[in-house]
C-alpha cells in the first residue's frame, strides 16, 4: 500500500529538481527554448497572459517537472497493479528492471535516460487508456520538454532506491488513486498558489451530485442525462458521477457487458481544467475506475475507453452568449469562439465537450483573482455582464456553470440543475454586485443558497457559499437558504459528520 506522506514528501524535492534541471536545458537547448518562446510569442498577441517570459517560463517549467514526475507515477501504478506484463520502472520485480534497461542502452549506445523514458511512455501509451496519458500523440507536456541527461537519470534511478528496496509501493487490491488528488494539490507550491489547489471534501461532493445529477436523472431520463464539471482538478465530482451513472446502467440492463455500460458512463461525464496534470489525474482515475468495474485485469485485454476530460480554459473555450438575450430567446448566431490553444491544452475535445449543454453541472472552481493583466482583461470582455470591479474567478464561473446547463439554441428541452460551492466574497465586496443584483436576480433561477462559514473543509482558507439552481429565468417565489447562526464547538474529526 502507498504511504501518502512519505509519497508526497518525496517526489516534492524530486520535483524541485527536476525544476533546476529544466530551466539548464532550455539554456542548453536552442531548439527547447525556441519552442517555448513561441508558444510565450503567441499568448502575449492572443491577449493570455502579459507576464515576462522567465515568469512564463517558470510557470512552463513546474508544469512540465510535474508531468514527468506524474508520468513515472502512472507507469509504476500499473506496474505494481499488474495491469501491465513488463515492468519498467521499478516494484517488486527489481532485477528485471535494471536488466530491461541494460538491453535497451547496448541496444541505443548513444542515447541517454530521456530517451529510454520517453520509450518507456511511448510504449505504455499504445496500451488502450494510456494514450492520452503517454504517448506522443496525446498531448502529454512530457513530449514539449525533456530533461537533460542527468536529469532523467535521477528521476529513473529515484524508483530503484537504494540498495534494491522497493521505495514506494503502489500495489492495491482496490486500486485505489484518491492519492493523486493529494499529489495534484500539494505537489509543487507555485502550482497550487497559481491554479488555488484544493480538493473538494468528499460529503460536499456527494451533497452536491444529490442536489444535481440525481434530480436531473429523475427529469431526463438515464439515456439523456450528461453531467459537466469545468474546473474538475483531480476529478472528485466526475468519479462519484461516473459511479452513480455506471450502477444505474447495470440495474437498468443486468445483462449488457460491464464494459459497455463503464463506457456509457464516462460519455455522460466531462470535465475540463486549466491545468494539464490536475488533467492528467483525472483522467487516469476515471480509467483505472472504468477497468475495475469491467473486471479487467491487464492493459492488453482493456476496452480502449474514451474519456471526456480536456485541459483548457473553460472560462475561453467555453460556449457562451448573453444570458439576457438568451433568456428572450434571441439569436445571436455564432457563439463567442476563442481560438488560441496552448500545444497542452486539447482543442478537439474542448470543441467536442463545450459543444453540447448538460442537464447537471457541478464545480468548485477557483476562488482568486486572475493575477495577469492581460487574462483578466480577456476574461472581463469575454463576461461583462458579472465581471466587475476587482472580480474574482468565482464570479465569471457562477455564469458559465449556468450557461453550460442551459438549452443550446434549438433544444425542446428544459434547462439542467446547477450546484457549486464558491468563496462567498461576492457576497460582501463590491465586485459582486453585477452577478448578485443583474445575474442571479435575473437572468436564472437561484433555488438554493447554503453558508458554509461555519463548516469545517479541510484545507479551505476561504470562507465559501454553495449555490442550487436552474439555468432559467426565475419562475418560483422561494429560495431556500441556510444560514450560519454559529461554527462547530470543536473542529470534528470528520467533517462531513459535524453538527
Amino acid at each position: 500500500m502507498i504511504d501518502r506522506v512519505r509519497l508526497l514528501a518525496d517526489l516534492k524535492q524530486v520535483v524541485l529538481e527536476l525544476e533546476d534541471d529544466l530551466r539548464l536545458r532550455l539554456e542548453e537547448d536552442q531548439p527547447s527554448r525556441d519552442k517555448l518562446h513561441g508558444e510565450y510569442d503567441a499568448a502575449r498577441r492572443a491577449g493570455r497572459t502579459a507576464a515576462a517570459w522567465e515568469t512564463f517560463r517558470d510557470e512552463q517549467v513546474t508544469q512540465v517537472a510535474v508531468a514527468w514526475v506524474l508520468a513515472t507515477v502512472f507507469v509504476r501504478f500499473v506496474e505494481d497493479n499488474g495491469l501491465t506484463d513488463e515492468p519498467w520502472l521499478g516494484g517488486q520485480r527489481m532485477q528485471l528492471v535494471k536488466d530491461r534497461y541494460t538491453h535497451w542502452l547496448r541496444q541505443h549506445p548513444h542515447k541517454s535516460d530521456r530517451e529510454y523514458l520517453l520509450h518507456v511512455f511511448g510504449e505504455l501509451g499504445k496500451l488502450p487508456g494510456l494514450k492520452a496519458l503517454l504517448a506522443e500523440d496525446g498531448h502529454s507536456l512530457v513530449w514539449s520538454l525533456g530533461p537533460t541527461a542527468d536529469g532523467a537519470r535521477v528521476l529513473r534511478e529515484f524508483w530503484l532506491g537504494a540498495g534494491g528496496d522497493v521505495v514506494h509501493d503502489f500495489a492495491d487490491p482496490e486500486w485505489g488513486t484518491r492519492f493523486l488528488g493529494d499529489l495534484y494539490q500539494d505537489l509543487s507550491k507555485h502550482a497550487r498558489k497559481r491554479y488555488a489547489l484544493v480538493q473538494t471534501p468528499k460529503f460536499i461532493e456527494d451533497f452536491l451530485l444529490e442536489k444535481t445529477l440525481e434530480p436531473a436523472l429523475a427529469e431526463f431520463g438515464l439515456k439523456e442525462t450528461r453531467i459537466i464539471d469545468p474546473a474538475c482538478g483531480s476529478g472528485h465530482f466526475l468519479l462519484g458521477a461516473f459511479a452513480r451513472l455506471f450502477a444505474r446502467w447495470q440495474k437498468a440492463e443486468p445483462a449488457e457487458k460491464a464494459h459497455v455500460l463503464a463506457q456509457r458512463a464516462l460519455d455522460a461525464v466531462a470535465g475540463v481544467d486549466l491545468n494539464p496534470f490536475a488533467v492528467a489525474i483525472a483522467r487516469f482515475r476515471l480509467f483505472v475506475e472504468a477497468l475495475k468495474v469491467s473486471g479487467v485485469r491487464r492493459l492488453r485485454d482493456a476496452f480502449d475507453f474514451r474519456v471526456m476530460v480536456a485541459a483548457g480554459d473553460s472560462l475561453l473555450h467555453g460556449r457562451h452568449q448573453g444570458a439576457r438575450q438568451r433568456m428572450l430567446g434571441m439569436d445571436l448566431g455564432e457563439e463567442f469562439d476563442y481560438e488560441h490553444f496552448f500545444g497542452s491544452e486539447d482543442k478537439d475535445l474542448l470543441h467536442a465537450i463545450f459543444g453540447r449543454s448538460y442537464h447537471a453541472v457541478v464545480g468548485n472552481p477557483p476562488y482568486i483573482r486572475a493575477r495577469d493583466k492581460a487574462l483578466n482583461e480577456l476574461y472581463r470582455k469575454r463576461w461583462p455582464e458579472v465581471c466587475y470591479w476587482k472580480y474574482q474567478l468565482g464570479v465569471p464561473f457562477t455564469q458559465l456553470c449556468f450557461e453550460l446547463a442551459r438549452p443550446k439554441m434549438g433544444e425542446r428541452r428544459a434547462p439542467g440543475f446547477v450546484g457549486m460551492i464558491t468563496g462567498n466574497q461576492f457576497m460582501k465586496a463590491e465586485f459582486g454586485k453585477r452577478v448578485i443584483e443583474e445575474y442571479l436576480a435575473g437572468c436564472v433561477e437561484v433555488t438554493g443558497v447554503i453558508d458554509m462559514s461555519g463548516v469545517q473543509l479541510p484545507g479551505y482558507g476561504t470562507v465559501t457559499v454553495i449555490l442550487l439552481g436552474r439555468s432559467r429565468s426565475p419562475v418560483g417565489s422561494t429560495v431556500r437558504a441556510v444560514l450560519g447562526i454559529r461554527g462547530e464547538p470543536s473542529p470534528p474529526t470528520d467533517p462531513g459528520a459535524g453538527q
